[in-house]
């Protein structure tokens, strides 16, 4: 049935195979992607949020998949998986302009982003009662709109239609071509009109909003011949479906996208992710098999179009009333085995959060070994308590053990285990003849001990600088355990010594920057007549309130800064990953503003005179305030008054306790000084 319906769709629409058919997800590719949110992630996944992310973030990924970013008119915040409009981009995770802003700044630093495509189904706008209004936009001067009959003709089992009879609207004459969800309208795709509306939406997101590729929500839902044909109109870089089913109907799914015998999408490997789960969950590691459910890494065919995963926003605990299917434990294992596998990783930002260093790691070993999406694994052990799995990088093989009895596996000789956590460990072939570092680049909080290993098939000896200086053959032994101390600003390099000479170099640069208790002032300037300015606070450690219940309290303390003034409230940062969030309204709390998150150091804002949702948009202004001062030079050695006048902040905000000579830093009093 389904492919006699893609014969047709096809007919239909000889003039689409015109153009080159989209690759779906491109051959060997060695990208890592981070689904860039969770469920009500509306701190963390702002786009501001995430865009002060971008260099770390591009570092280690690739692709960055985020939340629907259409206004889904509403006041409050919502995911945005019942989508309202196409063309207006104003959601609870930020302004257009921010979303804009982050995009431009993600592909500036090779982090690409996928748009979450919501087109199963669709809200609308549920004026005085209406099952079936949808809003009318203009973009580029053409008006889009859908229609009630652009509604199938069973949805919400035949609810919508009684409903629409009722007061003689008409819908769609069709049937759902997949499987109906009550949530809301499901769309007709076999209509002329949502083709157009949904093909212009998508070239919206690629080619004015600046996405790079799409991840299609519920593609169980329409026939796979439509996600064929949108990306055929599109041309997306990246297509992925989530289909969640079990493997032969994923299969099926991706043989429905196929134009000209070409894929045109991806797929999640939820089969995989099913493995993994029943594997730590069950305690049984013999899961990672796959057998049962024959995982689409495990094929030929498929393998290339996998997008893996252990964990996202739909299976993560969420509450004791909500708990779904998570990882229950081993998580570590869990992400060390996605990462050594074929397909391409998607990691949770959960995930990431919690054990930021060490998927780090993983990940540096993975794209060093040239794991791609068509790598080939093999098992080379496979017990209750363990599991050991060899994958063939473009570079190097990578060795995989995961599973409470690891120990009892012994690594092969052709191997150098160079990477170990709770669960895991991660061996290198030999053949790399490289010295390794388990710990990644970056600034850490406190100082760590870094393990070196000398992978190769040849007797060499571990040779280490600690100050970035070319290694020799009179450079430092490395210690019989191979761990080095860092606990101070360094750049460690580590070498093989053989016959003189040293090869296989790698480097690190590292930034030990210790977390101090500070303040944080909050300066508010308003742009709206409102007759007084409230500032709710709250902080993320257990939602405490920091000025009472809503709407907090008035605030009337103001300063003047750069000639203007500022209605203030300085808060305690006392540790290292504490911040405050704020709501700023008026009078019992109406008007009001959209949050504004993460506060750890201090921030100018503006509350604007647009709205998002019916709160008002709040701008970020603190580089504006903060830059307008001639530059100044200060060679004064630095100072350990803990006054504000004595605080020094980094060009992202960041309270400085050790300056660093002929470093640009902004202190208090908002001028530019260089130490």
């Amino acid at each position: 049935m389904k492919t006699k319906f893609l014969s047709l769709v096809l007919a239909a629409a000889p003039c689409a195979l015109v153009a080159q058919t989209p690759e779906g997800w491109p051959a060997d590719y060695e990208g890592v992607m981070l689904q860039g949110f969770y469920w009500d992630s509306f701190v963390d996944t702002r786009w501001e949020n995430l865009e002060r992310q971008s260099d770390e973030l591009a570092r280690f990924f690739n692709l960055i998949w985020v939340p629907q970013s259409g206004n889904c008119n509403t006041s409050g915040n919502t995911m945005g998986y019942l989508p309202v409009y196409l063309f207006d981009h104003n959601s609870s995770f930020g302004t257009v302009g921010q979303l804009r802003s982050m995009l431009r700044t993600f592909k500036s630093k090779g982090l690409l982003t996928l748009a979450d495509v919501v087109i199963n189904h669709r809200n609308n706008l549920g004026q005085n009662g209406s099952w079936v209004d949808y809003p009318a936009e203009i973009y580029k001067d053409v008006r889009y709109q859908m229609l009630p009959t652009d509604i199938v003709s069973d949805d919400d089992k035949g609810g919508t239609k009684s409903w629409a009879d009722s007061r003689g609207i008409s819908l769609s004459n069709n049937a759902d071509t997949g499987r109906g969800w009550d949530g809301c309208r499901d769309i007709d795709h076999k209509s002329d009109n949502v083709r157009t509306n949904y093909k212009a939406y998508l070239n919206f997101l690629l080619n004015d909003l600046g996405y790079s590729g799409f991840r299609y929500d519920m593609v169980i839902g329409y026939s796979p011949a439509f996600t064929a044909e949108y990306n055929m109109s599109a041309h997306p870089s990246f297509s992925v479906g989530e289909y969640w089913e079990k493997s032969s109907d994923i299969k099926s799914w991706l043989e429905g996208t196929k134009v000209n015998g070409q894929f045109t999408s991806a797929a999640f490997d939820f089969p995989f992710r099913y493995a993994v789960r029943d594997a730590v969950n069950k305690g049984d590691y013999r899961y990672l098999a796959g057998a049962d459910k024959a995982p689409l890494i495990n094929d030929d065919t498929y393998r290339r179009y996998a997008v893996t995963f252990v964990e996202n926003h739909d299976t993560q605990y969420r509450s004791s009333s909500e708990p779904l299917d998570p990882i229950r434990k081993d998580t570590l294992a869990a992400n060390a085995f996605l990462l050594a596998m074929p397909g391409t990783p998607c990691v949770f930002l959960r995930h990431w959060q919690a054990y930021k260093r060490e998927i780090q790691s993983m990940i540096e070993l993975r794209k060093y070994a040239g794991i791609a999406n068509t790598s080939v694994a093999t098992n080379f052990a496979s017990a209750t308590d363990h599991y050991a799995v060899r994958t063939r990088g473009k570079h190097h093989d990578l060795l995989c053990v995961v599973g409470p009895g690891l120990n009892r596996y012994i690594v092969p000789n052709g191997f150098v285990p160079v990477l170990s956590g709770h669960h895991y460990v991660y061996a290198l072939s030999r053949s790399a003849r490289t010295a390794w570092i388990d710990v990644p680049a970056g600034e850490y909080a406190e100082p760590f001990m870094a393990q070196l290993a000398a992978v190769t098939d040849e007797a060499a000896t571990l040779v280490y600088s600690t100050d970035g200086s070319v290694l020799s053959a009179s450079s430092k032994v490395a210690p019989v355990d191979g761990k080095i101390a860092i606990s101070e600003n360094c750049t460690l390099r580590v070498g093989l010594l053989r016959d003189g000479q040293v090869s296989g170099v790698v480097e690190r640069a590292y930034v030990i920057k210790p977390f101090e208790a500070h303040t944080a002032t909050i300066y508010v300037r308003n742009e709206n007549p409102w007759t007084s300015l409230n500032f709710y606070l709250w902080d993320n450690n257990q939602n405490t309130q920091l000025n009472g219940g809503w709407p907090g309290k008035a605030v009337s303390e103001t300063r003047v800064v750069k000639g203007q003034t500022w209605h203030c409230q300085t808060v305690n940062i006392p540790t290292e990953h504490y911040y405050v969030n704020a709501v700023f309204s008026s009078g019992s709390g109406s008007p009001q503003t959209i949050d504004v998150t993460n506060i750890t150091s201090d921030r100018y804002y503006v509350i604007s005179t647009t709205l998002n949702g019916g709160k008002y948009v709040v701008n970020d202004v603190t580089s504006t305030v903060t830059g307008i001062s001639s530059l100044t030079t200060d060679s004064s050695e630095p100072r350990e008054s803990s006054s504000a006048s004595a605080s020094l902040y980094d060009l992202s905000g960041r309270r400085v306790y050790t300056p660093h000579k002929g470093a640009l830093y902004i202190d208090a009093r908002g001028k530019k000084v260089m130490k």
